[in-house]
């Protein structure tokens, strides 16, 4: 049992809040509160274990009023809040651990209280999995690279230091803009390398269109002329 965990075994319900976004593992999410129900989720969480559940749910196109159960989402820990003057407030999260939504749980509460189970990926090890993480990793650098020469060197991408596959595998994938569906298949395997196997695949496919974007802007800044083409 890993140390994060061990930290959260002990919490079996929590309170839950769905939006139609996926939080992944070490992503900030800044978040606006300003319903009633969240309202009172926020005042009884500072109070508490400063943590509370995100669910993927967009309530259009459905006839569905919560997310059925079954689905997994992830623990966000409450970093930062600010009070508005109307009552609303400013927060900073950040998710922490991965969960599966068992059942809800009946509670004297304006808001969704859900009974879950954490969980991580399945132990794997081996050179393999080592060799996986490390081009996983060698491909996001060359991405960086091509993305701090595209912003004219002035900005620079998220550096992502070298850690465990797991942990690697999600702060990767939180250093790119990916839509829900992709982001759900993300928290929802259990699996480290068919996560980075996945990645991978995306950052190959990246990679190439990044780094003769990059050529042709050096270029261009110099008024040459460049003998690479982006293909679309």
């Amino acid at each position: 049992m890993s140390d994060l965990i061990e930290r959260v075994k002990d919490l079996k319900h929590i309170p839950l809040f769905p939006l139609p976004l996926v939080l992944l593992p070490n992503e900030l999410l800044p978040l606006h509160i300003f319903e009633p129900r969240y309202r009172q989720m926020l005042k009884d969480i500072e109070g508490g274990g400063k943590v509370f559940g995100i669910l993927l749910f967009d309530p259009e196109g459905t006839e569905l009023i919560r997310p059925a159960s079954g689905v997994v989402g992830c623990l966000a820990e409450l970093r930062e809040s600010t009070k508005l003057p109307d009552g609303a407030s400013n927060i900073l999260t950040i998710g922490i651990a991965r969960f599966r939504l068992i059942d809800y749980v009946d509670a004297d509460e304006p808001y969704f209280v859900g009974d879950v189970e954490f969980f991580e990926d399945v132990e794997e090890a081996g050179e393999d999995l080592t060799a996986l993480a490390d081009e996983v990793h060698a491909l996001f650098e060359r991405i960086a690279k091509a993305a701090f020469l595209l912003s004219g060197s002035r900005g620079h991408f998220p550096e992502i230091p070298k850690t465990d596959p797991e942990q690697l595998s999600f702060l990767i994938a939180t250093a790119f803009n990916l839509d829900n569906d992709l982001k759900y298949k993300m928290i929802e395997i259990d699996s480290t390398t068919e996560r980075l196997t996945n990645l991978q695949e995306i950052l190959v496919h990246t990679v190439t269109k990044m780094e003769d974007s990059a050529h042709i802007h050096q270029v261009a800044q110099t008024n040459g002329h460049s003998d690479k083409k982006i293909k679309l």
